[in-house]
């Protein structure tokens, strides 16, 4: 889908011809609308298909006037009902007169844009949009974090009242949620210190402090992500030892147990056999096995007690 935007009286709305300074937002674009773009902005077709590749990495390239920068962006998906965080590439794309974003799919920090969720959005400000673009997608970083976090703590509350596989596995699609956060967060990072060291955007003295806390956001980003993997790693760890344990307390038991009730089969079983045994012809013989068995049994159940066995 082509949508063109401009700012126009100090807000952003929709318009229908290229001009001058708007912003042209393709997303999941087919191939006449890719074509198209190009056509009427100039911007390297090689440029536009690039944030199509779902395995394209984090960087930034010039060329002719043009500037490309690569992002990975959070994104959130249901999986066999459970919520799984990913990361999909983005293209930002800085031309003489307009600025392209181009995604394989729609994006819910594009539409914080376009419902005019952003304060002081000029689309002919073609630096501050793009820092802008770059804080918020951060700031999304930070909030997915968060809800990674809370949801972490949820399963960790249910796993205390019962062990069960479906818990383990929303641990480990957190955990590998926080993988790909991870990975992103880390190319993102690199694209900003690039930002920073070449000239590839110019910058004015009212963008710069738009530029540090977009860093420090990143930044503060990537180790709420580090913090939270190390604690999951470690949770799942412990649960892992926890589930062993108890199986081992679990077999040792039924071990027990079996030891305790094979005692009196055994002792039983001797007077059952077809040779002369004592109180064969005696009329108590009966209670007198009996008993045996049951103070045979008594006894090492009390010696099993007493080593810890039960």
């Amino acid at each position: 889908m082509l949508s063109i935007y401009m700012t126009i009286d100090h807000e952003l709305v929709p318009v229908e011809e290229f001009r001058q300074g708007c912003w042209i937002n393709l997303a999941a674009p087919t191939q006449s609308e890719l074509e198209q773009a190009a056509a009427m902005t100039g911007a390297d077709p090689d440029y536009l298909r690039a944030a199509l590749d779902e395995e394209e990495r984090a960087r930034i390239e010039s060329q002719d006037g043009q500037t490309l920068i690569m992002c990975d962006i959070p994104r959130v998906e249901t999986e066999d009902g459970a919520y799984v965080y990913t990361t999909l590439p983005m293209g930002i794309l800085l031309l003489e007169d307009y600025i392209i974003t181009v995604c394989l799919l729609e994006s819910s920090l594009i539409s914080d844009f376009v419902n005019n969720r952003v304060k002081g959005l000029y689309t002919y400000k073609r630096s501050r949009f793009i820092f802008q673009l770059l804080y918020r997608n951060a700031t999304r970083f930070l909030m997915y974090l968060r809800r990674i976090d809370k949801a972490s703590n949820q399963i960790h509350s249910e796993m205390q009242k019962s062990y069960r596989n479906k818990e383990l596995f929303q641990m480990m699609a957190l955990e590998k949620s926080l993988v790909y956060f991870s990975t992103s967060l880390k190319g993102n990072e690199m694209v900003l210190e690039k930002l920073v060291k070449v000239n590839y955007i110019r910058t004015y003295p009212e963008d710069e402090e738009l530029l540090d806390d977009v860093i420090i956001e990143n930044k503060q980003a990537i180790e709420m992500c580090s913090i939270y993997r190390d604690i999951l790693s470690g949770t799942m760890d412990a649960y892992a030892s926890i589930i062993s344990n108890n199986l081992s307390i679990v077999m040792k038991f039924l071990a027990t147990i079996t030891i305790v009730i094979s005692l009196p089969t055994l002792i039983t079983s001797a007077w059952g056999m077809n040779l002369n045994v004592p109180w064969e012809g005696h009329p108590l013989g009966f209670l007198i096995v009996s008993g045996i068995a049951v103070g045979v049994t008594v006894i090492a159940a009390i010696w099993l007690w007493r080593r810890k066995m039960f």
